[in-house]
């Protein structure tokens, strides 16, 4: 389990009397260039000089803006890397509590005849059970004749299929009594009398029976049926009207069916669990044997022992890794939280979630059942450091591992009765931290209508600097000519006067 932790860094704003005797000194010179400019009848910069004048008035604001806006940039960074760091934490725990590898787990002494596996959230304990296979569940096969083009019409109409029990002759290619299962009868309309056309009507009644169309070697094509396992699963179909081709694909007793043929026959499975004799209409059971799911792939010879192997080594693992991954994340959200330096400082739900961690090991994650049984991580040997992490007293966790196995695997179980659960736990809090209403969701929302605000704001100055910028090149461009217009009245006096003293 990975976990990444953010260290985006918030500038501070400049103190607001560097920026004022900044702004200050930009009017002076401003100023002074003016004076120049008048004294010495020189033309003015306009566009230079109300640029500056523009960015002194609101270089303050502007760089407020600035820095806030970094800010906000960074918690947004941080509250998104937090919520993404815990959500990881409680998936990966997820799989892994759901995973099995942490379940005692049945073993069969012969998988390939009979494969076992544990049911999730169930007990198997110290299993010890003998199971023998005496046959397997089997489902009803038929195959039509082959017709030559499986698009050409053949006929239309309508086709009844029934479900029940049958009795079969010796070799099983033909069926010779058949009792219906109550309500069984559907009746399938046949518009597209092709064998496409018919397979796919069958389907799509979705009554127990599916339909192929086959390509034998001769390229001639085959109706396949197969209905579901079970001795109640055989079925029979009959097309409504004798006389048409229709009923060429008739299956089963009573329904005059001569061109089709049986490959398969229903039956139960038949099997003896412990001495005693049981039938299950699937292969797949689960209901013989507690906690566990047995698939049956084949007739054994003899009985097949089931024993149950402890995921010791797993659990010692599990919690070694949950420890790791804890520390990364606490990690994370303790910098992010820091008084001083955290981007997530004042976050009421970064807070939150630091305290839910720092108080992870005494929750307590079964519920009380064997005396001295363990219910917390405190009491399996995780220990909490002064500086918040966590570690692992191996010995402690040894001793409670040997003691109390099942307590301990119901606290890594996804369910357990009305334990709560390690995973349970972990996911509960990071569903309060990732909250839209009052965790780290809510405090993303917040940054980002800040930041909002901001633009709003930064517009509103852009607006202001603008209007600004238009007044000012109005007045010097009034100045401008006024100048031009003294300094020609001042050339002609000089001349006018170098003209009379010359005369004189």
């Amino acid at each position: 389990m990975t976990t990444t932790t953010a260290t985006t860094s918030t500038p501070t704003p400049t103190a607001t009397s560097t920026t004022a005797t900044s702004s200050a000194g930009v009017t002076r010179n401003t100023a002074q260039q003016v004076l120049t400019s008048l004294s010495t009848g020189s033309g003015i910069d306009t566009a230079s000089l109300v640029t500056a004048l523009v960015q002194a008035q609101f270089a303050a604001k502007n760089a407020a803006i600035t820095a806030k806006n970094t800010t906000l940039t960074a918690q947004i960074s941080a509250a998104s890397t937090l919520k993404s760091t815990i959500a990881n934490f409680s998936t990966a725990l997820g799989s892994l509590s759901g995973g099995g590898t942490l379940q005692t787990q049945p073993v069969s002494s012969n998988p390939t005849a009979l494969g076992v596996s544990a049911i999730s959230g169930t007990k198997t304990g110290n299993l010890s059970s003998s199971v023998t296979v005496t046959a397997l569940a089997a489902a009803q096969g038929s195959r039509s004749t082959a017709v030559a083009d499986r698009t050409a019409t053949i006929a239309t109409g309508t086709l009844t299929l029934k479900l029940g029990t049958a009795t079969y002759s010796s070799d099983g290619t033909s069926m010779t009594g058949f009792t219906a299962n109550s309500g069984s009868s559907v009746s399938i309309n046949v518009t597209d009398g092709s064998l496409d056309g018919i397979a796919s009507a069958i389907n799509a009644a979705k009554a127990g029976v599916t339909a192929s169309v086959i390509t034998d070697q001769d390229g001639k094509a085959v109706l396949s049926l197969k209905g579901t396992t079970g001795a109640t699963q055989a079925f029979t179909l009959q097309a409504d009207d004798s006389s048409s081709k229709l009923a060429d694909f008739n299956v089963g007793y009573g329904t005059g069916a001569t061109k089709t043929t049986l490959t398969g026959t229903a039956a139960n499975a038949q099997l003896t669990v412990d001495g005693v004799s049981v039938e299950r209409s699937s292969n797949t059971i689960t209901d013989l044997v507690t906690g566990v799911k047995l698939q049956l792939n084949a007739v054994t010879s003899g009985p097949v022992s089931l024993t149950s192997s402890r995921p010791t080594s797993a659990l010692t693992q599990a919690v070694s890794d949950l420890v790791d991954t804890y520390n990364q994340v606490y990690a994370s959200a303790k910098s992010l939280t820091d008084t001083g330096t955290g981007d997530l400082k004042s976050d009421t739900a970064a807070k939150t979630l630091l305290r839910s961690l720092q108080t992870l090991t005494t929750k307590s994650l079964v519920s009380t059942g064997t005396s001295g049984a363990p219910t917390t991580l405190a009491q399996l040997g995780v220990a909490t450091n002064r500086d918040g992490t966590l570690s692992v007293n191996t010995a402690t966790l040894n001793k409670v591992l040997a003691a109390y196995p099942d307590e301990v695997e119901a606290m890594f179980a996804t369910t357990s009765g009305n334990a709560l659960g390690l995973s349970s736990t972990i996911s509960g809090i990071s569903l309060a931290a990732s909250s839209s209403i009052t965790g780290l969701g809510a405090s993303m929302s917040r940054y980002t209508k800040a930041q909002t605000d901001l633009t709003d704001a930064q517009a509103k100055i852009t607006t202001q600097s603008d209007a600004m910028s238009t007044r000012l090149t109005q007045q010097f461009s009034t100045m401008n000519s006024k100048v031009a217009a003294y300094k020609a009245t001042q050339t002609f006096m000089t001349n006018q006067i170098a003209a009379w003293n010359k005369s004189n």
